[in-house]
């Protein structure tokens, strides 16, 4: 026993040191294949905490979430979609980010007809700790990263067969906070030191969605394609309030499409193109970014996730799982990113939505469909005038159902062609 104590220690010994090299080359391998991406102007613009995802289920499906856009996680993609989704919903999200800095996001939307609207704080922050030429404590706090947005959405046009043309705008503002540092030469606090530093920004996105149907292998009313654009972070900074105020910070802003695909019902796939641009003339051309996901609907109460990121020449891995207890969806995340660090265990992230229903919109459509289904039947028995009244309280409730409107000018058809034979049954 002895003996094969201390020859599975021996083991755990050797393997253990080979496994962690096999990792670090396997990482070191991915940086090499993806050299060629490098981007010599990355990381030339101000409040890059706009670039870092708050996690759940965007992040689970690489970020590729611009034409898809079906959860509350749409406020940082495509500010359209506030006007489209099902249900209203509140969130919270936790991202451990890098080097013991952690982005926090609180947010909120609901949905009145076609009109869409929502709201959300989150926050980045970094430990800060000063120390003097003696190694003592001279100053800590933290380097923050605070940002605000308000969102509003339409569904134009939105019927039975055209779902409708989405639009909507982002307004955001963002506040960076330093601490306040040691004078070199006294060691003293300097008061207001870190506020001379400190910035704020403001900026805005703009989005739009189409959705429709196309080769399509299940039944279901919601569009299986949809098609996103969004850009985002148009706006100015201002910075270096100790020494006179600065507009030539610029923000990281861009332009994605994004596309999304529901061929068979459990599985989504989707993707994203993004190119970073800058309203700065001083600022070179950025490398594009490109993102892809794939969802899979194991139950109605279970999701499996993964994606896909290569920004620059650091591709990031990303896997999470979301599961729905009581009306509350929680996401887990997990990312391997090599913008970060060669380390493969890095990043974990979780979410909780809470489903706060649909305003009264499925209770809705049932009675459209009730109301629909007998204009049917009165059609059916040759009674044209009792659908078209039935019909027509359809239309009441949903001035674009098309099936009404087609059968209110099927039944007019059917009440003229009887009309006219009437006619013709009595001579002059």
């Amino acid at each position: 026993m002895r003996r094969t104590g201390s020859l599975a220690v021996f083991f755990f010994l050797a393997v253990l040191p080979l496994k962690a090299l096999t990792l670090t080359d396997a990482t070191v391998s991915l940086v090499d294949i993806f050299s060629p991406f490098v981007d010599e102007n990355e990381g030339s613009t101000s409040f890059r905490s706009l670039l870092i995802p708050s996690g759940g289920r965007a992040e689970s499906m690489g970020g590729a979430f611009t034409g898809l856009a079906d959860d509350i996680s749409y406020i940082n993609y495509n500010a359209s979609a506030s006007s489209l989704l099902s249900n209203s919903q509140a969130s919270v999200f936790h991202n451990s980010w890098i080097a013991d800095s952690n982005i926090e996001t609180l947010s909120a939307t609901t949905r009145l007809g076609n009109a869409g609207f929502g709201a959300a704080f989150s926050c980045f922050y970094v430990p800060f700790t000063e120390y003097d030429i003696f190694g003592t404590r001279a100053s800590n706090g933290y380097y923050t990263e605070s940002i605000a947005c308000i969102n509003a959405s339409y569904n134009f046009l939105s019927g039975y067969n055209f779902k409708g043309l989405a639009l909507g705008i982002n307004l955001k503002s963002a506040f960076r906070g330093i601490p306040d540092y040691a004078d070199d030469d006294t060691g003293e606090i300097i008061t207001g030191s870190g506020f001379a530093q400190s910035a704020i920004a403001f900026m805005g996105d703009i989005g739009m969605m189409i959705r429709f149907n196309l080769a399509k292998f299940y039944a279901s009313r919601e569009p299986n394609v949809r098609i996103g654009f969004s850009v985002q972070n148009l706006g100015a900074a201002i910075t270096n309030f100790g020494n006179g105020i600065c507009l030539d910070d610029p923000l990281p802003s861009s332009v994605t499409a994004g596309f999304s695909y529901n061929f068979i019902k459990p599985i989504t796939i989707s993707v994203d193109f993004r190119q970073p641009f800058a309203l700065s003339k001083d600022m070179g051309y950025q490398m594009f970014q490109v993102g892809a996901g794939i969802e899979a609907q194991i139950t109605d109460f279970f999701a499996a996730m993964a994606g896909f990121q290569l920004k620059g020449a650091n591709p990031r891995f990303s896997f999470g799982a979301e599961f729905e207890i009581n009306k509350i969806r929680v996401n887990a995340n997990y990312t391997l990113d090599l913008t970060s660090s060669l380390n493969p265990l890095n990043r974990i992230g979780i979410s909780a939505k809470f489903i706060m229903g649909d305003g009264g919109r499925a209770e809705k459509m049932q009675k459209i469909d009730e109301l629909y289904n007998l204009g049917v039947l009165y059609f059916s028995r040759g009674e044209y005038n009792d659908a078209i009244d039935v019909w027509e309280q359809v239309l009441e409730l949903d001035k674009r159902f098309d099936p009404a409107i087609l059968g209110i000018q099927s039944a007019n058809r059917m009440l003229e062609m009887f009309q006219k034979i009437r006619d013709s049954m009595f001579l002059e």
